[in-house]
């Protein structure tokens, strides 16, 4: 099986149509999509120039879609061996025990989904090597915080997918799935108050809105 190295020769590979260049990074994405695939395709889209749709695009702005998702990868494989390395040291001085650093990094293994977007249409304007760099450093810190690591907003509401929920909650700016183990305790609750508080004013608001069914069969009567 052809891995990133492969499909990103392909991209740049001038004798090649556009629509297959096109393919060739989509290709690229089911080997490294910090956003999700889905996610990570319309970020590169939208900062290349490239309509998500078009078949033939421009194989200039393919090109540039590259390069940025190379940056980040190259980033992120230079963290993953610095992690490597780091275990090994703490295994060598006793420590078995792997943290919340290690728990996050275990799920981003290989680099699919390490900072997911809740939706594919929304997520940081940032270049994606500057997101992975911005999000390593807060979980590096190891010190919860009450904002969005990427873009600084304090506000945040949980994932629909209850399944996923324990992952984080989603910043209601940037979009970005927040990994719990960066937030305080008192964020996260925040978090699912305000959840609450809305999913009761939305019956409460469906209720008054309902029509009184019994009154009007009295009145009918």
């Amino acid at each position: 099986m052809a891995g990133f190295r492969a499909f990103a020769a392909q991209v740049r590979d001038p004798r090649l149509l556009a629509t297959r260049r096109r393919t060739a990074l989509r290709k690229c994405l089911e080997r490294f999509a910090p956003y999700g695939h889905r996610a990570t395709w319309h970020h590169l889209c939208t900062r290349a120039g490239i309509a998500p749709q078009d078949r033939d695009p421009d194989p200039a702005r393919l090109l540039a879609a590259l390069v940025e998702l190379e940056e980040a990868r190259a980033l992120w494989l230079a963290y993953e061996a610095e992690c490597v390395a780091r275990r090994r040291r703490e295994k060598r001085d006793g420590i078995r025990q792997p943290g919340a650093l290690d728990a996050w990094h275990r799920r981003t293994w290989g680099g699919c989904e390490i900072v997911p977007c809740a939706a594919p249409h929304r997520h940081p304007a940032a270049p994606l090597a500057a997101v992975l760099r911005t999000v390593i450093t807060a979980m590096e810190s190891g010190r919860p915080r009450r904002d969005c690591p990427v873009c600084g907003s304090p506000r945040f509401r949980p994932l629909a997918d209850a399944d996923r929920r324990a992952a984080g909650p989603v910043c209601a700016d940037c979009g970005v799935i927040t990994p719990a183990a960066l937030l305080t305790r008192d964020t996260l609750a925040a978090a699912r108050r305000d959840a609450s508080g809305t999913a009761h004013a939305a019956e409460a608001g469906a209720v008054t809105s309902a029509p009184d069914v019994r009154f009007g069969a009295s009145i009918a009567a």
